[in-house]
């Protein structure tokens, strides 16, 4: 084969050349994925079973990262390993990923017994579907991995690698932006609790890829 039919048929079928997936760490608050995000508040690292984590107060803490590792993807899943905690607003926007056009957010509901249920949303200021069943109610004070996934057509949220709640939408692709941890961008709806890791995969993973916590 001449050379450049070789690379061309190269580039095509090697899947080095597809997106790969992005995984933040959250073990300090000056580095986040290897950008610097703006800090509001004091969020503080802290060890949970030898493993860090970033806490939020709940009233002043966040995190700014200027980065949305969604641009571009047709298809995405977005996961959180994170730990609610009790006493915080009823409403709480712990992800929001935002550009010029389109926003993802991923928020809790407290119903201020111990108990919380997950609100996911895709869409703009004009249309947009949200998932939420406050039927779903999980304890707080535990850690979880919670799930919103997006197959170009269809959106799923999961919790802990289980099916919660699912509805065909339009959305994206999305382009540059920015992401907000522990507040939602116009700084209201605060967070209280701890993120451990935020993971997104260019493409909507199955239940059993997902991840799951202990």
């Amino acid at each position: 084969m001449k050379p450049h039919l070789l690379l061309a048929a190269l580039l095509v079928a090697t899947p080095a050349f597809a997106a790969e997936p992005v995984v933040w760490r959250l073990d300090q608050t000056a580095s986040i994925g290897g950008l610097a995000p703006t800090v509001l508040g004091a969020p503080k690292v802290v060890t949970d079973a030898g493993v860090p984590a970033v806490l939020f107060n709940g009233t002043t803490d966040g995190l700014f990262v200027p980065a949305n590792p969604l641009a571009g993807w047709k298809a995405f899943t977005v996961e959180i390993l994170f730990s609610p905690a009790e006493g915080g607003l009823e409403a709480q926007r712990f992800v929001h990923i935002q550009d010029p056009v389109w926003r993802v957010m991923i928020e809790t509901r407290l119903d201020g017994k111990g108990g919380w249920w997950l609100d996911t949303f895709l869409g703009n200021n004009t249309k947009g579907q949200p998932l939420i069943e406050p039927k779903n109610v999980h304890p707080t004070g535990r850690w979880y991995w919670v799930a919103v996934s997006y197959d170009g057509r269809h959106m799923v949220h999961y919790i802990n690698g289980v099916k919660e709640l699912e509805a065909d939408t339009e959305f994206g692709p999305m382009t540059a932006g920015q992401i907000s941890l522990g507040v939602r961008q116009n700084k209201v709806f605060w967070f209280k609790g701890g993120i451990r890791e935020v993971r997104f995969s260019p493409t909507a993973l199955a239940p059993a890829a997902l991840q799951r916590a202990l």
